[in-house]
């Protein structure tokens, strides 16, 4: 854990680029790494044109908050669809009334929001449209399961 203060300027920072799934397409700058602090995740995403950072999902032992610098784009939620653009301040509580997907809606321009995160471990992200859960233990493990994989509490034990 870092016990230091910590001071960087966002354009000394160097982007870890994502693109692992189409539609899904990011520049993340970390603020706080998550192997240095255990209370609390900040970092900038640049979401490409026409993408998202991650899929449609809620957590159910964090609060995320986003900070949009630059850009318009949609929140889909569990029940609407937001708008959103620079300026725009958003809390997603845990659990589902907190489910998001950020999406740019530019057609060329990027989207640069700060996320600032609880880290609270471990957490169970649910992904809404997949069904899946992931199981997230700080700086350990993510792993991820089809809620419907569903099997017995004995099941393989002797």
């Amino acid at each position: 854990m870092n016990d230091k203060i910590v001071l960087k300027n966002f354009n000394d920072m160097k982007p870890k680029h994502k693109q692992d799934h189409d539609g899904y397409d990011y520049n993340k700058y970390e603020v706080t790494e998550r192997k240095d602090f255990d209370q609390a995740y900040i970092c900038f995403y640049e979401i490409m044109p026409k993408s998202s950072a991650f899929p449609k999902h809620y957590h159910s032992y964090n609060t995320e908050c986003f900070y949009i610098i630059k850009g318009e784009g949609i929140i889909e939620t569990d029940d609407e669809e937001l708008k959103v653009k620079t300026g725009d301040i958003i809390v997603f509580p845990r659990g589902k009334k907190g489910t998001h997907k950020l999406t740019n809606t530019s057609p060329s321009d990027t989207l640069l929001y700060i996320d600032f995160d609880t880290t609270n471990s471990p957490d169970i992200i649910h992904y809404v449209d997949s069904d899946k859960i992931g199981i997230i233990e700080h700086n350990i493990s993510s792993t991820f399961y089809r809620k419907n994989d569903n099997v017995d509490y004995f099941d393989g034990e002797k």
